[in-house]
């Protein structure tokens, strides 16, 4: 007797149920009413051809072996799902196949009656196995082998080659009847699907190959060829390439502030700009790509509000360069793990041949975040220290781990993942590092601050360094990486020439002074020089130190919004000795003339409410009016289209709820649906009776402690329905416990449409 899918689902416990509800997150958006509707929903063909995109290559074969079998319309045994199988798939390999369709809810039932959901017909094709449809006549009769072997050569080379598959051919002959084509299809071994087109039915093709009646399969995993290496070697790797990445996203971010590069009409950031993101950072232009896509991802850089929008530095930016390198890199490394979209199309041509830009929606892909994770878990699934030999390879695994996921970026996107992982200092010498082992614990997407991750990388980072190597060529070489402070030092008083193992920095008359600007003095320079360096300070470099110095802050500047002059000295000298005059901020930088940081209309208000009598004037001397014109609404915040932030939109779906939540309601719906089953037709309808026929059922089940089902009507003429146990009624409410989940219940008397005893077994609950 056939089980239906429902009936399983009844008999199963609620953590398979809640099981289920995560492999399948799909089936519950929005929450099923009841085990009936989840059952519904498990068939329907777009949530079965989704929960295919998560099936190996040997599940997906099995899939196929049961459509074949016929199991969406009539239960079928083991034994014939392993005679379809053939010699090349063990009973063992077969049934670790099946459980994953078991525990999906696409294939249910026993040894002896296994069935299958009918869509899996439609997802598997119309050719499962590489075979044709079935077909009546010929094919279906029990004479078919004996018409086989009447068969002449030239038939039975059309039908073995039809037999491997496609099962479908061309041949002019199927239109005139003429040759062998002609000769199969007046046979009934062959069906004509148009003029041109024959298809070999599905019987035959079964009889064709013989004991394998799925062809020959190779469902075994490939084997990657590895390679073991020190993990703290591959450690010590990654956390190097950390520290680059970290020092080209600072020169990138220093040089959006600089250049401010506009937002094309079309969205992203230009071709050229891209370019010169690339030459500012020492990188390829696929490595800036990845190095915007990544700020933009972590809030670093954003589109201004301004009429024209430019690129800009966010306020973000200036916190994150604040914090330690490795809390730095951890936030970047969580971007790019959630980022949705794929860096590795920038550059390409869209469908519509136009070029694919950075930050653009053009390499926006939702699916990116969770097909760049099962790379990573793929690397995870080796032993730590252990690096496989090529990224194809690592796509081979992939491939038949998950057949129907990936489209045709599949394989490439593999080899961007592994790339970009490599350049983050997530992947070292083709191994996944610690860093990124915990980078892909969940715990991590949960964590407010990644602490546990920056302590990854901080572990394998090498010791600081505090002192540099000063040369006689006005170069500085760090043999390692240096200490916050130094760091910070040098980059104030020296420019970068090269990175690596060791950084060289040079100082040259732009740095010096650059330092100069900040306050420091020569004497600060030249103890800076001397206490954090292992080698004398060479004369060339003091003598560099004390000519800029000479000539630095002969020539002042200053900053002033506003200015005052008259030609009464006087006059000035009363106002600068007025006791407003420090609030305004006002000083004398000539006798005729003095200066504020403040607004001139604040200046002006200030001195008028001192008694002052003061005049605003234009370029020419003219007076101006600078009373206020009202207040005017900001214009309209020019937001970016849906879909170009990388961080929108991660799954495309609704916030995840607790799988537990949705079993519970599950089992209160079931419930519930076997209480309307069981009062069918005995259901007392109060729409005549009016509330004194309510109110005396509800005082007599409550007086008799019965549990009764009430049909009503909600404040919006919803219809909707309840099983309580009446505690108490009065005030035109009736209050009760619910019998389903237990909480208590008001419902309005005059709103109650139909009442019905229940048994005390109807609800499952006693």
């Amino acid at each position: 007797m056939q089980t239906s899918l429902v009936d399983r689902l009844r008999a199963q416990d609620d953590e398979f149920l809640a099981a289920l509800l995560r492999l399948r997150p799909d089936l519950a958006v929005p929450p099923p009413g009841d085990l009936t509707v989840l059952a519904t929903r498990a068939g329907i063909r777009a949530s079965v051809q989704r929960a295919c995109e998560d099936l190996d290559t040997v599940a997906l074969t099995l899939i196929e072996a049961l459509v074949i079998a016929g199991a969406w319309r009539e239960p079928v045994s083991f034994a014939e799902l392993a005679a379809l199988l053939g010699p090349d798939v063990d009973d063992a390999t077969a049934r670790a196949g099946l459980r994953p369709l078991l525990d999906r809810a696409l294939a249910w039932g026993d040894e002896d009656a296994l069935s299958v959901v009918p869509a899996a017909s439609e997802v598997v094709g119309p050719f499962p196995g590489g075979l044709g449809r079935e077909a009546g006549g010929a094919a279906a009769s029990a004479e078919l082998p004996a018409m086989l072997a009447e068969l002449g050569e030239e038939e039975r080379k059309v039908l073995d080659v039809l037999a491997e598959g496609p099962p479908v051919g061309r041949s002019r002959a199927a239109g005139d009847g003429s040759g062998p084509v002609g000769t199969l299809l007046a046979r009934g071994l062959l069906v004509r699907r148009d003029s041109e087109t024959v298809e070999l039915p599905r019987q035959v093709g079964l009889a064709l190959r013989g004991d394998r009646p799925m062809g020959r399969l190779d469902v075994a995993r490939p084997e990657i060829p590895v390679r073991e290496r020190d993990p703290e070697v591959v450690d010590g790797t990654g956390a190097g390439a950390a520290l680059e990445f970290l020092r080209r996203a600072a020169l990138v971010l220093e040089w959006f502030s600089d250049q401010a590069p506009g937002v094309l009409r079309s969205g992203g950031l230009g071709v050229r700009e891209l370019r010169r993101v690339a030459k500012e950072a020492d990188t390829d232009e696929p490595g800036a790509a990845l190095l915007v896509e990544l700020l933009y991802a972590a809030d670093l850089i954003g589109e201004s509000d301004a009429s024209t929008p430019e690129w800009l530095p966010t306020t973000q930016a200036d916190v994150w360069s604040a914090l330690p390198e490795e809390l730095r890199w951890a936030t970047l490394a969580r971007a790019w793990l959630e980022l949705p979209r794929l860096p590795g199309l920038v550059g390409r041509r869209d469908d519509a041949d136009k070029p694919i830009t950075a930050l653009s929606d053009g390499p926006r892909r939702p699916p990116a975040a969770r097909d760049r994770r099962r790379v990573l878990e793929a690397l995870a699934d080796l032993p730590a220290g252990t690096s496989v030999s090529s990224s194809e390879d690592l796509a081979r695994v992939l491939a038949w781990r998950a057949p129907r996921r990936g489209g045709r970026l599949r394989d490439e996107n593999v080899s961007w993942t592994v790339a970009e992982a490599t350049v983050l200092g997530v992947v070292a010498l083709d191994a996944l590092t610690t860093a990124g082992r915990v980078l892909l614990d969940p715990a991590q997407r949960e964590a407010t601050r990644p602490t546990e991750l920056a302590s990854a990388l901080y572990a394998a980072l090498p010791a600081p360094v505090e002192e540099v190597l000063l040369q006689a060529d006005l170069t500085a070489v760090a043999p390692g990486r240096l200490a916050p402070d130094l760091a910070q030092e040098l980059a104030v008083l020296a420019d970068v020439e090269s990175a690596g193992g060791a950084t060289v920095y040079r100082f040259t008359e732009h740095s010096i002074r650059r330092a100069l600007d900040t306050g420091r003095t020569a004497g600060d320079v030249r103890e800076v020089l001397r206490t954090r360096s292992r080698t004398p300070v060479p004369q060339t470099l003091e003598y560099l130190v004390d000519d800029v110095a000479r000539r630095h802050g002969r020539l002042r500047g200053g900053t002033a919004s506003s200015f005052l002059r008259s030609d009464d000295e006087v006059l000035l000298s009363e106002v600068l000795a007025h006791p407003s005059a420090a609030e305004l901020e006002l000083r004398r930088i000539a006798p005729s003339i003095l200066v504020s940081a403040l607004p001139l209309a604040e200046v002006l208000a200030g001195l008028r409410a001192a008694g002052f009598s003061p005049a605003a004037e234009d370029e020419g001397g003219a007076v101006v009016d600078l009373r206020g014109r009202g207040r005017r609404a900001e214009p309209r915040r020019r937001h970016g289209r849906a879909g170009t932030s990388p961080a929108a939109g991660q799954d495309g779906g609704p916030p995840a709820r607790r799988a537990e939540d949705v079993v519970e309601r599950l089992r209160a719906g079931d419930a519930l649906a076997g209480v309307r089953r069981s009062v069918a037709g005995r259901t007392s309808s109060l729409n005549g009776a009016g509330s004194t026929a309510t109110l005396a059922s509800l005082q007599d089940a409550a007086r008799e402690q019965r549990t009764v089902w009430i049909g009503y009507v909600d404040a919006h003429g919803v219809a909707g329905d309840r099983v309580l146990a009446p505690i108490s009624i009065g005030g035109g409410v009736v209050e009760g416990r619910d019998a389903l989940d237990g909480e208590l219940r008001r419902i309005q008397l005059h709103r109650i449409t139909s009442i019905a005893p229940v048994d005390e077994d109807a609800t499952g609950t006693r």
